[in-house]
């Protein structure tokens, strides 16, 4: 059955430049079919959805489990003690947690999210009964074998990984996307990972200029956690990861949030911490927040003919109707209290 027209008013942020503009945005069938200019729109903000580009969201059952240690200690497989914590918990805990983490997303005006998956098949598939009715859209990099049913194929890291190249052909094969965590503690793994040409490179902390002009030519987008870094210990300075370079060099960046134990899974805090540790613009910033999507799906950038995937804020709710920059402020200053109503149709 074709649903009724429904129309948005107000200051939207519109397509990837984020021009702020009054606007009425027409939606059928959940695509934008329009987007006309009204002077008289509403002082209300239309932000587009936010997409993680980064997440582990089965870590939630190990949410802040005493996370002392280092990067091996804690997360590399697979004896790190989140994979000693997964393999110990309940199917249905693990499932709950995950159901739980997205819908706090959905709160914080996030729409998807790209999903490293353990558990191998049954870990995929706990993901996709995790999300079953929300609005929400999930996109799995399997791991263990769960690559076979995900839309993706998940990869710690070359080193970790003996027969990556068996598993990367397989899985291009498939017409799989291709995810590697790369540079995350060094450099040293870096230049295998663009070998392989992937969809998506995650983290890049200690990645050199040369590897980081080698994705901006080759259109590898980069999935940074900056948040996740920090409190691992692989980064203590804006230098890493490398943002201000990666901008300067034309890279895809993407903004995720990795592990959910040590790092709630909330865009509207990784923007703030990124825009006052790293200083980098906040239209970047903001387009860092949304680029994912485009990488695992249709876009969520507010533009004719795109699925509509966008949030409102009431700007009357807080003091944020004293903003001069209201993108500037959506990075700096917002969280879910200011957001009125979703719009997502992913």
């Amino acid at each position: 059955m074709k649903k009724p027209e429904e129309k948005v008013s107000g200051y939207a942020l519109l397509g990837d430049e984020l021009a702020l503009s009054p606007v009425d945005i027409f939606i059928e069938n959940r695509i934008i079919t329009a987007i006309e200019e009204n002077p008289r729109a509403p002082q209300i903000w239309i932000c587009p959805a936010l997409y993680n580009a980064h997440t582990h969201l089965g870590d939630t059952i190990a949410m802040d489990c005493g996370t002392t240690g280092n990067l091996v200690e804690l997360v590399t497989p697979p004896d790190g003690l989140k994979h000693r914590l997964l393999r110990a918990a309940p199917r249905e805990e693990i499932v709950n947690g995950m159901r739980a983490a997205m819908g706090g997303m959905i709160a914080d005006g996030t729409a998807g999210c790209a999903d490293f998956r353990e558990g191998g098949i049954d870990g995929v598939r706990m993901l996709e009964e995790a999300a079953s009715g929300l609005p929400f859209r999930p996109f799995a990099f399997g791991r263990e074998g769960g690559e076979s049913i995900a839309g993706g194929l998940g990869i710690s890291s070359t080193r970790d990984v003996p027969d990556a190249g068996q598993l990367v052909a397989a899985a291009k094969n498939a017409g799989k996307k291709i995810a590697f965590h790369a540079g995350e503690r060094d450099s040293a793994d870096v230049d295998d990972a663009i070998a392989y040409g992937p969809d998506l490179l995650v983290h890049m902390t200690h990645a050199t200029k040369k590897q980081l002009r080698d994705c901006a030519e080759q259109g590898i987008p980069i999935a940074v956690c900056p948040r996740s870094n920090w409190i691992l210990g692989v980064a203590s300075s804006s230098r890493h990861p490398p943002l201000a370079l990666m901008e300067d060099l034309g890279c895809t960046i993407c903004l995720g949030t990795d592990n959910a134990m040590f790092v709630p899974p909330d865009l509207f805090s990784e923007m703030a911490f990124v825009s006052a540790v790293y200083r980098i613009p906040p239209p970047a910033i903001l387009r860092a927040a949304v680029r994912g999507s485009a990488v695992t799906g249709p876009s969520f950038f507010i533009r004719k003919g795109n699925p509509a995937n966008l949030f409102v804020t009431d700007t009357a709710r807080s003091a944020l109707r004293f903003s001069r920059d209201p993108l500037a402020t959506l990075v700096k200053r917002a969280d879910r209290t200011v957001i009125r109503t979703n719009v997502f149709t992913v």
